[in-house]
């Protein structure tokens, strides 16, 4: 049973050192082509897909080149939604699995991204467990948390919170009807992610719109706000060498096959976000 283990995990880090050197390659092209790509980190249900819309529609507003991947396991309804803001959006069905790899970021994007785009939003599948372990060549890792999901949720996914440049605390007109304790919250997130920004936001007012965005746009010189203790590319941060195994904690699952029945959803009139 030992050896059978010993084989298992050779496999996991095996995945996991190859998602790396991918990520690392991707990185490098987009940083070549003055592009920083936001990975959005979350829950089901957390309004992350609400305050993309919201941020893409500003930038917009403010002339700023940007494009949105959107994944989920099935429908394009995040698509449609993410395009009514006028910026470019594309769609990625993962056909099951569970998060997105760089390999299918750079698939997808393959002859897809204007080299206008500055930044790039993925918006990864909502799942805080397996998408933590997968480095997708973003510049920035942001989680987000709603104030429906309770204080401790940074205890309970580590790997996730752990691993983030900007924690982003959503929905927060809920916040006196849902009881929620932010200062348990803060603390909590910086139990496993010491001096992290933690950004409220609320989709509704567009509170905190503007601050993701600049924090976004701040990732183009290459330099996260913050390094986490759990850093999303091990490779460039931690080492500065290449070398064949992975240091990321996590779960990890098989490469699942190519998506399948992508789309580009094609863009709507922007919309003006609620004031």
């Amino acid at each position: 049973m030992c050896r059978s283990a010993d084989v298992t995990q050779d496999v996991k880090q095996a995945v996991l050192a190859k998602n790396d050197d991918l990520a690392e390659a991707l990185r490098n092209d987009l940083a070549r082509q003055g592009t920083a790509l936001v990975n959005l980190l979350s829950s089901p249900g957390s309004g992350k897909t609400e305050l993309l819309g919201r941020v893409l529609a500003r930038a917009v507003e403010r002339g700023v080149p940007v494009a949105a991947l959107t994944a989920d396991l099935a429908t394009e309804n995040d698509a449609r939604r993410l395009a009514r803001s006028g910026a470019p959006v594309q769609q990625v069905l993962t056909d099951g699995l569970c998060h997105l790899e760089a390999r299918q970021v750079r698939a997808r994007l393959a002859g897809r991204l204007s080299a206008a785009t500055r930044v790039l939003f993925v918006e990864n599948v909502g799942n805080l467990v397996c998408p933590a372990s997968y480095d997708l060549g973003e510049s920035l890792r942001i989680v987000l948390m709603a104030v429906t999901e309770g204080e401790d949720k940074p205890l309970k996914y580590p790997t996730a919170f752990g691993s983030a440049h900007l924690v982003v605390v959503t929905k927060t007109d809920l916040a006196e009807p849902a009881g929620f304790d932010e200062d348990a919250f803060r603390a909590n997130v910086h139990r496993v992610n010491p001096g992290v920004e933690i950004v409220r936001s609320c989709a509704r007012t567009g509170d905190g719109v503007d601050t993701v965005l600049d924090r976004a746009l701040a990732a183009l010189d290459g330099t996260p706000p913050h390094r986490p203790p759990l850093a999303p590319h091990p490779h460039s941060e931690r080492h500065g060498h290449g070398h064949g195994h992975s240091h990321r904690p996590g779960p990890v699952h098989p490469a699942g096959d190519e998506y399948a029945g992508d789309t580009r959803a094609q863009p709507r009139p922007a919309t003006t976000p609620a004031s």
